[in-house]
């Protein structure tokens, strides 16, 4: 009971505030601009992930173990970006920064569940791309869609009871010393750095999860890739070890703007501002060029848009011909 009201039998009074206020940017001139240009991201990404995802649906021939990562990893970025977006547009641009107690919790369980989602996304990926290049022969059989669908859902359960732990364990503090959260949105470490208790269960927590969410992922990821690599130089021709690594690169580029402005941010001391940035960035960019990346490097999905324009086409044709009968 002490572990969840760290205030008891203690002469602390438990201050639960009616709303935060959420600081965003510190002295940036004309920073409404760089609002927009938020907007202009989400529309993209928000048509981008949609027409992925109604492509993977509508062809059959995509209905494998791959593109249920694909299609989930779709879904999630447009999940992740309207939870986000809208709202931080919401609080800047028309100066509604006080977010009350409860709506501030939602809004980062939402958010950290689809940004360790995405994460965790591409770990279900590199696995089969790992699969694929070293058991090529056993790849129908070690992965399935039933397989995959069951990791995916395990990753949203990890996701979702990691970060349910860190929001239910905000609940214990008193925040007494101020309600400015000075980030763009309601952030897990900058809100337990508010309490005037004891937050040790907070920042063991903080510590954890992106122990959990990032940096285990991308190890993940990374060993993947040193196992495909010592695989593929045993392969006979350059032209077979071009032709399997082309196979990677969609994958590659998806992990690549992931995880470069997180570990910029956390690699180095920035200000505050160049902070809400690089991961506001993080946050936005990667939903919007994930959809241009496979659209962009993957065949199949290059020729099921192809078919699909034929067949609405044809069906146009078709229609006119009827009507003029």
């Amino acid at each position: 009971m002490e572990l969840f009201n760290s205030a008891l039998g203690k002469n602390i009074t438990f201050v639960r505030p009616a709303y935060f206020i959420i600081s965003g940017f510190i002295a940036v001139p004309n920073v409404k601009y760089y609002y927009v240009f938020l907007f202009f991201v989400y529309f993209v990404s928000v048509l981008g992930n949609a027409s992925v995802m109604a492509v993977i649906r509508l062809d059959r021939k995509l209905w494998t173990p791959r593109y249920v990562a694909v299609f989930n990893l779709a879904l999630v970025d447009l999940l992740g970006s309207s939870a986000l977006v809208p709202k931080v547009l919401h609080m800047f641009l028309f100066d509604h920064r006080h977010i009350p107690y409860n709506d501030c919790l939602t809004f980062l369980f939402f958010c950290y569940v689809f940004l360790s989602m995405q994460a965790l996304n591409l770990v279900a990926l590199s696995y089969d791309r790992l699969i694929a290049i070293i058991f090529p022969l056993h790849y129908q059989v070690r992965v399935t869609r039933r397989l995959m669908s069951s990791l995916i859902g395990s990753f949203w359960l990890f996701a979702a009871a990691g970060t349910l732990t860190a929001v239910g364990l905000l609940t214990r503090l008193s925040f007494c010393r101020s309600v400015v959260v000075n980030s763009y949105f309601c952030d897990h470490g900058q809100m337990y750095r508010l309490a005037c208790n004891d937050n040790t269960p907070n920042v063991v927590v903080g510590h954890l999860l992106p122990l959990a969410v990032l940096w285990l992922p991308l190890s993940f990821i990374l060993l993947t890739y040193v196992c495909i690599g010592f695989t593929l130089t045993k392969v006979a021709t350059v032209q077979e070890r071009a032709k399997a690594f082309k196979t990677c690169m969609a994958h590659l580029s998806l992990v690549a703007i992931y995880f470069l402005p997180i570990l910029i941010t956390f690699s180095s001391r920035v200000s505050p501002n160049a902070r809400i940035i690089n991961l506001s960035l993080t946050s936005v960019l990667p939903p919007m060029l994930n959809p241009i990346i496979y659209v962009l490097q993957t065949q199949e999905i290059k020729q099921s848009v192809t078919s699909l324009l034929r067949i609405r086409k044809r069906s146009q044709v078709t229609v006119k011909k009827v009507m003029v009968k």
